[in-house]
């Protein structure tokens, strides 16, 4: 007699099979529609929520409704827009009520998502979203818009929820809004179409039209490993990526003696040993043996004004995109305008570096160097072509493209002091220019969806003003680990005096805000920051963290990352402080650090509020 288990696998083996039919027949489906119409990346379209909406889509027939509570990314991001066009194209009626709580938000943004409906169960936005098909005669979708607000929490939105009830109730109260895509298919934070006037600053897509660094430039660098591939220390690195790639060629070799090893198995997953990606598995699959080179131990800009040890390897990088061509080796020179990303999820900012930037530094940095190497046509890995790595090396060149500059050149003839404009001008403009309120206001939607585009400003004056302006961001940004720590702020350290103090005394382990209360409620007060149990910092000005990049005060970054941090997969720990006495030499660098970024913080608001106006624009 056969047991359940034997009667029941081959029919799980069948229904295996039509689910996998089902899948590519749909996931067929979805690359012809929303894929084909998306001008973003694509591959972010295939989740179960998209898929959700293009499997009820193509099964709906000529008339019925599609309803979902889902993810409510799709609204306003670029991959996404294949998908707005196609429902557009394909409902008669579209009704979404935006729920927000997008917990991926900082600052300012994320106090307005607040809430999620669904509590911490999600940290994405939600919508509700009914598709309407009619058997009339079909015209492109109206769409029907409905945000329930900014700083709501999740009751204040379950009740908002509850008291319309439904669609009619909400359309008897007026409570709609219609919206008109643009010719971008935004729904929502439609763009300026004057910016599309304006020299774009790189395009890896175009072929005839001139942009001010054409290809040359790049996405930092994306390691799906920070863990492992970052530490404060560089002894611990060093540790943690010996460790890591012994295993991983461990497994190469059982891989080979047994022709293959189980890639499900406990041992190969082991979160303590390694940290699997997509593409390390591919090269596992492959055979392909890592080594250890402790040449590509470079420093990497992680966050706003945090530098850490960085192992800059094109086996255990996940992606380096083309920053390879930008820093070819760990310790080569540059300069980086490094700048917000489209769908990089906060404001957008820019920061110059001079090391190798990751790729959240800023939300998905795009970065754009004074330099390019070029690869010679024979030569090693591309982190060994630079000179002093070991390699032939690699011949420099000028970021900004000679056509780049001539538009800028050509932009001020009048004055007969245009020619004299140069690419190192030209780079210091931009870095001023992405610093302008004026700018990042008016064009903070395009901003958020494409690279930015550069205007020439309306006079020569002008132009130089935002040159000289970038130079000086430049001096604050690139030195703040030197500049003149911020006088005007006191240090507590209880009845011991200062000069007491020994290095053991600097030690950080989280810096946190003062407490105080207002309206008898507790509140951060940030004028005072607690930095240890010995050493607490007051008089600090509430002016300093006007000056915010990514989505946070430049002081707040200092604050959360001089810390000591374990990473909870693989238990590595990371020490600020081991930065600190190993590479600084400077027990006191995490205090002097954060006195110096309020000295950079606030020069850096003195200048950008003494840019000029934008006004009218070339």
């Amino acid at each position: 007699m056969l047991s359940l288990d034997q009667h029941f696998r081959p029919l799980s083996r069948y229904f295996t099979g039509v689910a996998d039919f089902f899948s590519l027949s749909l996931d067929e489906s979805l690359k012809n529609t929303y894929a084909a119409a998306s001008s973003g990346n694509p591959r972010s379209l295939y989740n179960s929520y998209v898929r959700a909406f293009r499997w009820a889509s193509d099964r709906v027939g000529k008339c019925g409704i599609v309803a979902y509570v889902s993810d409510g990314g799709w609204l306003s991001t670029k991959a996404a827009d294949g998908l707005r066009k196609c429902v557009v194209n394909e409902f008669d009626s579209i009704y979404v009520f935006n729920l927000r709580g997008d917990a991926r938000t900082k600052g300012e943004e994320r106090r307005k998502e607040k809430g999620n409906v669904f509590g911490e169960g999600t940290r994405t936005p939600i919508a509700i979203t009914l598709l309407v098909k009619k058997t009339t005669p079909h015209r492109d979708g109206f769409i029907h818009y409905k945000d329930i607000g900014d700083y709501l929490d999740q009751n204040e939105k379950l009740r908002i929820i509850s008291e319309f009830a439904s669609v009619s109730k909400m359309t008897a109260d007026g409570t709609w809004s219609v919206i008109h895509p643009d010719e971008h298919a935004d729904w929502l934070s439609q763009r300026d179409s004057a910016f599309g006037n304006f020299i774009v600053l790189g395009d890896k897509k175009q072929k005839d039209g001139i942009s001010i660094f054409g290809k040359s430039y790049s996405s930092g660098v994306k390691t799906n490993r920070d863990a492992w591939a970052y530490n404060f220390s560089a002894c611990g690195l060093k540790k943690n990526m010996d460790n890591t790639i012994a295993f991983y060629n461990s497994l190469i070799e059982q891989r080979t003696a047994q022709n293959g090893v189980d890639a499900g198995s406990t041992a190969i997953n082991d979160p303590m040993r390694i940290s699997w990606s997509w593409v390390l598995r591919e090269r596992f699959q492959k055979g392909r043996v890592a080594d250890y080179d402790s040449r590509r131990i470079g420093v990497g800009m992680y966050r706003p004004y945090t530098k850490t040890n960085l192992y800059y390897d094109r086996m255990f990088n996940e992606n380096r995109y083309l920053m390879p061509m930008v820093f070819p080796d760990a310790c080569a020179s540059n300069l980086a305008i490094c700048i917000s990303g489209p769908g990089g999820g906060s404001s957008f900012s820019a920061l110059l570096t001079s090391c190798i930037p990751d790729l959240q530094l800023l939300g998905n940095a795009q970065c754009l160097p004074a330099y390019v190497y070029d690869k010679p046509e024979e030569g090693g890995e591309d982190e060994l072509f630079a000179a002093g790595a070991g390699g032939v090396k690699a011949t420099r060149r000028d970021g900004i493209s000679d056509a780049g500059l001539a538009h800028f050149q050509a932009a001020y003839p009048a004055k007969g002091e245009g020619g004299s404009i140069t690419k190192e001008d030209l780079f210091y403009y931009i870095y001023g220019l992405l610093h302008s309120p004026d700018y990042r206001s008016r064009y903070a939607d395009n901003l958020g969806k494409e690279l930015p585009r550069i205007p020439a400003v309306k006079t020569f004056a002008d132009f130089r003003a935002f040159s000289q302006a970038g130079r000086e961001l430049a001096h604050w940004h690139l030195n703040y680990e030197t500049v003149a720590p911020y006088a005007g702020a006191k240090l507590d350290t209880g009845k011991t005096p200062r000069t007491a103090l020994t290095d053991a005394d600097y030690r950080v382990t989280k810096m946190k805000f003062a407490k105080t209360k207002t309206e008898g409620k507790s509140v951060a007060d940030k004028t005072t920051v607690i930095y240890n149990e010995r050493i607490t910092i007051t008089c600090i000005p509430l002016a300093a963290y006007d000056y915010v990049v990514n989505g946070k005060p430049a002081l707040e970054w200092v604050m959360e990352r001089q810390s000591v941090t374990t990473d909870k997969d693989s238990g590595i720990v990371n020490d600020a402080n081991l930065w600190a006495t190993e590479t600084m030499q400077n027990a006191k660098y995490p205090l002097e650090l954060f006195l110096r970024v309020i000295t950079v913080s606030l020069e850096t608001m003195k200048i950008v509020n003494a840019l000029p106006a934008l006004g009218e624009l070339k």
